[in-house]
């Protein structure tokens, strides 16, 4: 009886240890998995900054990894009419400010500092992976060979008078076709938004055909913003998400240009990172399509940066430009373009676009956001030609 006794005595402290040391190898265990988490995105940013002087590296990672990752996840999340990563977006920071809220209220209430640290590391790291993730998905793009290098599209110095010869080719072909384009008894621009958005695939494929490497195995459609007019005031006409591949456009700004926002966002989905590209190809993509309704976009949009360049140099030629080529139409969609945008300048507006201008800055775009206006120089590059032909006949 005494050695029964004995027995479960002995057989209960056995338990016990074995309880014990099970629940140190957990602890263990998760300190191991929490350190995990918390070092790998410090790891892949400081690989990123290490090997984002390696061209060929990047090239490689860019267009045969990250690339065709984000591409296969646009099209799988086009199944969604809605843009996914705006909805998981404004979920996540709505979790986080509660979350934040929380845990600032439960350590007022409890005063246990570590509990509140253990909970402001979830945020941080969660933030962490965030950071590393966009640099590896989207950083890394502004690393690898940019438009104008694997275009191999000559650039030099243009002179004020072929700027105005581009510029006043541009101001003819959209005063053509002002007076087709549907609009409503206010005379503003009132075709099928819906319609731009599915058309939009087929137009994109001329350029294509014009630059192979802007191909896509399947091109998807771009998506409207739920909250377009949060965008406008934050001065954004589209966004693309690396993170899902979408392709998002601001459908409150001005109807008449939202076709070229449309390509200019579709070829950011190509691997295309700095802005003056990405406008020179979504203008250049509406001009060469059979689609008129984008035609009138892209002229409108490229007249716009060609005017903005040639102003400040010679407003005498602007001038002439303007009164010899604006009609009704023309003159309508640009004043409402104007107007429309003047409403949002506000400090809001104002921060946003210093923090987007040090965004590109820090990534090799020395003009900021002035280099949407650097677009110009691939204009007259690409439409010269055009333009002098119009003049021989004009």
């Amino acid at each position: 009886m005494l050695e029964l006794f004995y027995g479960v005595i002995i057989a209960d402290v056995m338990t016990y240890k074995g309880e014990v040391k099970m629940e140190h190898t957990l602890k263990i265990r998760r300190k191991v998995i929490k350190g995990f988490f918390a070092v790998t995105p410090l790891v892949f940013l400081l690989l990123f900054f290490l090997l984002k002087g390696n061209r060929t590296f990047m090239n490689f990672w860019v267009f045969e990894a990250a690339g065709p990752f984000e591409q296969t996840t646009g099209r799988l999340l086009s199944v969604f009419p809605f843009s996914v990563m705006e909805a998981v977006s404004v979920a996540g920071i709505a979790v986080g400010l509660i979350y934040l809220i929380y845990s600032f209220i439960s350590f007022i209430r409890n005063r246990d500092g570590k509990k509140l640290f253990k909970r402001l590391s979830v945020i941080i790291i969660v933030c962490l992976w965030l950071l590393a993730a966009f640099y590896l998905l989207w950083n890394s793009v502004y690393c690898a060979d940019n438009f104008k290098e694997r275009s191999k599209m000559e650039i030099r110095p243009y002179s004020v008078e072929e700027l105005a010869r581009v510029t006043d080719y541009f101001a003819f072909k959209a005063s053509q076709l002002a007076g087709e384009i549907k609009r409503d008894e206010n005379g503003d621009w009132d075709e099928s938004l819906h319609a731009c958005i599915q058309n939009a695939p087929q137009n994109y494929s001329f350029i294509e055909e014009e630059f192979p490497f802007l191909k896509m195995k399947k091109s998807v459609e771009v998506k409207p913003f739920y909250f377009s007019r949060w965008h406008s005031r934050l001065g954004f006409t589209g966004m693309y998400m690396p993170y899902t591949g979408e392709a998002n456009i601001n459908i409150d700004a001005p109807g008449f240009l939202i076709p070229s926002t449309i390509c200019h966002e579709m070829t950011h989905q190509r691997m295309v990172a700095p802005e003056d590209e990405c406008n020179f190809a979504g203008i250049t993509a509406c001009c060469i399509c059979d689609d008129k309704v984008f035609q009138y976009a892209g002229y409108m949009s490229g007249l716009i940066h060609l005017g903005n360049a040639l102003y400040p140099s010679a407003p005498v030629t602007w001038q002439y430009i303007v009164e010899t080529n604006f009609n009704d139409e023309m003159s309508h969609d640009w004043k409402y373009n104007s107007q429309y945008w003047a409403q949002f300048d506000s400090p809001v507006e104002k921060a946003a676009d210093a923090v987007y201008d040090k965004f590109l800055k820090s990534n090799g775009q020395e003009l900021g956001k002035k280099s949407y206006g650097a677009c110009v120089d691939l204009l007259i590059s690409y439409f010269l030609p055009e333009a002098e032909d119009f003049y021989k006949t004009k």
